[in-house]
């Protein structure tokens, strides 16, 4: 069995082409991993692994604007067009699982209730969401959409500098020796300079606003849409809360849980936002055993 990913292609909503890695047996149930806004399909490089290695066919997938995924042409960022790309790749594979963080969770969340939309065919067996519900903290979403607007247009000089932003936004993880890793996150443009991986126009038209009230109404769009789509939910469905979340806080979970009454619920200690990344153990044990437990239902 493959464990070293393979580099491939998805075709996400009006053929817009997705980068994405595969690795696994191509006949074992398939998982689909989506990344959080301004991370790449790289950051769950060991869930793949872990999945892989316990009989799952994996893919993790840069979702558009994002890594070595194509940009939207005419700028289109919204939820349902995420959602829409979720579904896209999703059909290429037979009811698959899918395991989505922060954006990635909230477009596979939105993903399984446009799926069946006028009578169509569920796209997924399973959900996992990872730290994203519908009721989250405006000011942890800001504070993610401040960081990513930084140096969008001016890029950093060098790869230290680029590490010295990350530093900022995280103080609790550990500033990177060795730079070369970062290289996934940044690129390389013409004038020397290393500009972050994501589309500008995904920073500069979605990623909330300066401006509070326009915040506040996108906050409240965004609300509405997961509600209809959690309220319909009837997959196994199971969420992942990073205990030191600044998005996802304990309420918000709650809420969650009684719109979904049926999912189940893992709270990761020493975990904040990022949880695969800030214990990846914990956080693989939390969906693989989830997943074991549903398979047999398949």
């Amino acid at each position: 069995m493959p464990m070293t990913p393979t580099r491939t292609a998805f075709s996400g909503r009006d053929g817009l082409q997705l980068a994405a890695d595969v690795t696994g047996d191509p006949t074992d149930p398939p998982v689909l991993l989506f990344h959080g806004g301004g991370q790449t399909r790289h950051s769950w490089g060991t869930t793949m692994r872990d999945l892989a290695g316990r009989g799952w066919y994996v893919a993790s997938v840069d979702m558009r604007g994002h890594g070595d995924s194509e940009w939207a042409p005419d700028g289109d960022y919204r939820i349902d067009t995420f959602a829409d790309d979720v579904i896209s790749v999703g059909r290429q594979f037979d009811h698959p699982v899918l395991v989505g963080a922060s954006l990635g969770g909230s477009s596979s969340l939105v993903a399984t209730y446009r799926a069946v939309e006028g009578g169509g065919e569920q796209v997924a067996r399973g959900l996992v969401l990872v730290d994203v519900a519908p009721h989250i903290e405006q000011a942890g979403a800001q504070r993610i959409g401040d960081f990513m607007r930084q140096h969008v247009e001016d890029g950093f000089a060098t790869l230290d500098d680029v590490a010295d932003a990350i530093q900022t936004y995280n103080p609790h993880r550990p500033r990177p020796t060795n730079l070369e890793g970062l290289k996934k996150n940044v690129r390389l443009h013409d004038d020397g300079r290393w500009y972050w991986h994501w589309d500008p126009a995904f920073v500069l038209g979605r990623m909330g606003s300066d401006d509070e009230t326009r915040a506040t109404a996108q906050a409240q769009d965004r609300r509405g849409v997961l509600e209809t789509a959690a309220r319909a939910l009837t997959i196994p469905t199971l969420l992942v809360r990073g205990r030191q979340s600044d998005l996802l806080s304990e309420e918000g979970a709650a809420k969650f849980r009684e719109l979904v009454p049926h999912a189940e619920f893992a709270d990761v200690a020493g975990a904040g936002h990022m949880v695969a990344g800030d214990r990846n153990d914990a956080f693989n044990d939390a969906i693989v055993s989830f997943l074991e437990r549903t398979r047999d239902t398949w």
